[in-house]
């Protein structure tokens, strides 16, 4: 009898993700960590999505991945798989038609045929490769419980038997790209610069610009409509200037903090970020948890609901059980999924609950939803028979197709009563919010905007901060109630401008993104560093040796309100942000 170790899928973001990973303690040993740079070969370090199907002589069980089934479902979902027989290459190739569509998926044989019309990223891309193994186009784009939301038993057929020909393995989904775009971007990824050569988070942000697919580069860099909110995330932080202390003994400093009651080196974390592996398909955000929990200082993680690797990858990457990682949740239609996620959450140790409340619909991310427009394979003639409610837009529409959007403030309040975490609201955008979740006795919120990418002329959160902290000092709340902040945060400057407004923590996304998807783990503590870098040497410039010494009256924030004021060029970052585009007429045919 065979042991077969299948790799989970999930529903385009389904939070079903990691319901049966095991608890905070059982860790495994881990691979070591490898940067993404230096790998040879003509897809050396693209065509690495792809996961070996491991056939072992044992016990029957499933090793479900970022999402999990209920076990009832894992048990009966083994025993059928465990009857099937091996399906040949030769008998999967035959299946090669939108009325007839068979493709494999981490060496197992699946039926699509029925899914093609439902699927969220359109039909066209499941039927041109009809026959064909699809695993690299598959795993970084989808959350991993697709498979089990959507693929009935009966649809999953069997193991491969051996391996598909070269000519029916598909490359990675590339939109918009030709063999020769990847290779040259790969060229460029085996000449990066030394990690020494780094001097910013900008630095990560250029590179990442050359070396990602359109894609990758269009998911993480796109904010809504005209980006104006992103651009303004950023440009608010030049609209605030300090006002140093001096003469004061600076020679120690200490950027050390408490976050949620828990002691951390640096008053800073990672952001919650989907779809890691589009930009690190090897490792993913599992070189985000090494990176920050391998430095000499270490800072917390917000684990995504909508991760590419699942949670229990996610947390046995971290070098400690002690590390601090947070669950960000989206909240499922289905509440049962929802209620299964706390619950797990709270289980395997992770310390704090965030829940996004700022995405009711996605925002209107036309870089991403352009590049489906370059692929030769989506052209007019077949995007014309799609349908017209953008269930063919670029990554983050399909990811979204599942989030509630009659979340409210009952649900929080409901939540609450289902764990011992201390949950923090994520997505607070005016002070009438943050003083409703005092009201109601959440232990904090981000003030957030989603980085821009939800609602274009939304302001900035670092403006809002102003706004809200002065009143939750004003009530002496400021030690019970804890205020987050993210978005357009690229120095220690903003980072100390943030704490001096009363910020008890700082969230950072696209810089780690981009950090990650270029160098990984390395990549990852590299950029702590650096911003721990400028922290202490702003805090010295400062005067101030302690983070407990900052307040407002450091700052000037005589034009933070004033968004006509002509704000010095931040030539770094106007020259790593890429402008939107206009459409292009389609070339002259032969």
């Amino acid at each position: 009898m065979h042991f077969l170790r299948i790799r989970a899928f999930g529903i385009f973001g389904s939070s079903k993700a990691y319901l049966n990973a095991r608890p905070r303690g059982s860790r495994v040993v881990r691979q070591s960590s490898r940067g993404i740079a230096g790998r040879s070969g003509r897809f050396a370090g693209i065509s690495t999505f792809r996961r070996s199907f491991s056939v072992i002589a044992a016990a029957a069980v499933v090793t479900i991945g970022a999402a999990g089934l209920y076990s009832g479902l894992i048990e009966n979902a083994t025993k059928e798989d465990m009857l099937k027989k091996p399906i040949s290459p030769h008998e999967v190739a035959k299946h090669n038609s939108k009325r007839d569509c068979w493709v494999v998926i981490n060496g197992y044989v699946y039926d699509l045929t029925d899914f093609i019309p439902a699927h969220p990223g359109g039909p066209g891309v499941i039927s041109v490769n009809a026959g064909k193994d699809v695993t690299a186009m598959f795993e970084p784009i989808h959350a991993p419980d697709v498979i089990e939301k959507y693929i009935p038993i009966e649809k999953r057929l069997g193991p491969l038997q051996g391996e598909m020909p070269k000519g029916l393995v598909c490359p990675p989904f590339a939109p918009g790209e030709s063999y020769d775009d990847l290779y040259a971007k790969q060229e460029l990824r085996n000449r990066l610069p030394p990690l020494d050569n780094i001097s910013n988070a900008y630095d990560f942000e250029h590179l990442a610009s050359k070396v990602l697919t359109k894609q990758a580069w269009a998911y993480y860099s796109s904010g809504a409509d005209d980006e104006v909110s992103m651009r303004e995330n950023h440009s608010a932080y030049h609209r605030i200037f300090f006002k140093p202390r001096i003469l004061v003994n600076v020679k120690d400093v200490d950027t050390s903090t408490k976050m949620l009651g828990t002691e951390v080196d640096l008053p800073f974390y990672v952001s919650a970020t989907a779809l890691c592996k589009l930009g690190n398909p090897k490792e993913g955000e599992k070189d985000i948890a090494r990176g920050c929990g391998s430095g000499p200082k270490k800072i917390p993680q917000m684990i995504s609901t909508l991760a590419s690797c699942s949670l229990e990858e996610i947390l046995d990457a971290a070098p400690s059980k002690d590390q601090i990682q947070w669950f960000q949740l989206y909240v499922n239609s289905d509440r049962k999924i929802t209620d299964d996620l706390i619950r797990k959450s709270e289980e395997l140790g992770l310390k704090a609950l965030f829940v996004t409340v700022d995405a009711p619909a996605l925002g209107n991310r036309e870089k991403d939803a352009k590049v489906k427009f370059s692929s030769k394979k989506h052209g007019p003639q077949s995007m014309s028979k799609m349908k017209s409610d953008g269930e063919s837009n670029g990554a983050s529409r399909a990811l979204s197709s599942f989030i509630d959007p009659s979340l409210s403030w009952d649900d929080i309040i409901e939540f609450k009563k289902k764990t011992k975490l201390p949950i923090v609201i994520k997505g607070v955008q005016r002070v009438e919010d943050v003083i409703k979740a005092v009201d109601i006795g959440v232990a904090g919120v981000v003030l957030s905007n989603h980085g821009g990418r939800q609602l274009d002329f939304s302001r900035s959160p670092v403006e809002v901060l102003a706004e809200a902290a002065p009143i939750i000092k004003d009530r002496k709340l400021d030690q019970k109630f804890e205020l987050f902040v993210d978005g357009g945060v690229c120095r220690g400057t903003d980072i100390l401008k943030a704490l001096c407004l009363g910020a008890s923590g700082v969230g950072i996304g696209r810089p780690f993104l981009y950090a990650n998807s270029t160098y990984g783990e390395a990549g990852v503590r590299k950029l702590i560093e650096k911003l721990n870098f400028e922290l202490e040497i702003s805090m010295r410039s400062l005067g101030v040796n302690s983070l407990k010494d900052l307040n407002p009256d450091l700052l000037d924030l005589t034009a933070l309100k004033n968004r006509s004021v002509l704000v010095p060029t931040d030539y770094l970052y106007a020259e790593a942000y890429e402008k939107g585009t206009l459409a292009e007429f389609q070339p002259q045919s032969a």
